[in-house]
């Protein structure tokens, strides 16, 4: 074996137990296996198929973890990489005041809300993408288990993908997916964990404007917006919504 031939099998050997890490960071092998909301959301589909599920630990009950979860690509940014991932606003280190409840039907670049159970569990989903020449379905839950004192936060983004490209396409989206994901989760329990004096500060900087922490628009249920409009995809999102039924196209116009 050559030092070049050798020099591939270690970049490759290497690229893919990075991969691997980074789709189930900090997840149990019984959270991997364990049914989620949403999981069937694929039934039926492409046999080219990802599942990624991802867990943290956060010392916090979970109705103190629920709001950071709730306002997540509503209006408080992403918790993520903020100058990839929400225009170079920096997402939100407290409950931000103006933003609502959750309600199926709300509308943002990760799809729009299709399920619900408050304080407990969001699934978004998107029913049709174009991705590195495929057409790709997502899904993306949250779900809170209590965990003695504190709160065990799963996350788990599914997808499948057609077209001849899907398997590359599906690469790089676990690539990609597993450096925003893990960031995200260690982005809420920063924020949940977060000292009162930094959450008091942060809160007193809120300006009450629609686009100060994110830039991806999202469209609530009710019709209202946030983030800057025609960004990113929520209006599309929030088409496909009235088309599932999930909302009423007679209240959206009436809204």
């Amino acid at each position: 074996m050559t030092w070049v031939a050798l020099f591939l099998v270690l970049v490759f050997a290497g690229g893919s137990a990075l991969l691997r890490w980074g789709t189930r960071w900090g997840s149990k092998t019984e959270e991997r296996t364990r049914v989620m909301p949403g999981d069937d959301y694929l039934d039926g589909g492409s046999p080219s198929r990802v599942a990624m599920t991802r867990a943290i630990s956060i010392a916090a009950p979970p109705e103190r973890v629920w709001p950071w979860i709730a306002q997540l690509g509503r209006g408080a940014g992403w918790y993520s990489v903020d100058w990839l991932d929400n225009g170079r606003r920096i997402s939100a280190q407290h409950v931000v005041s103006w933003i609502p409840e959750p309600a199926p039907g709300d509308a943002t670049a990760v799809g729009y809300l299709r399920h619900m159970d408050s304080g407990q569990a969001l699934v978004w989903w998107v029913d049709g993408v174009r991705f590195f020449g495929s057409r790709a379905r997502l899904v993306t839950c949250f779900r809170l288990y209590s965990e003695g004192r504190g709160t065990r936060l799963i996350s788990r983004m599914s997808a499948d993908a057609v077209g001849p490209p899907a398997p590359l396409a599906l690469l790089v989206f676990r690539a990609v997916d597993s450096i925003m994901a893990r960031r995200q989760l260690l982005g809420i329990r920063d924020r949940v964990e977060l000292g009162p004096e930094r959450r008091s500060t942060s809160r007193a900087t809120e300006t009450g404007s629609g686009d100060q922490y994110q830039s991806y628009e999202v469209i609530y249920a009710g019709g209202e917006s946030a983030g800057v409009a025609g960004k990113e995809h929520a209006a599309r999102w929030r088409e496909s919504a009235i088309e599932d039924g999930i909302l009423e196209a007679t209240s959206v116009a009436s809204g």
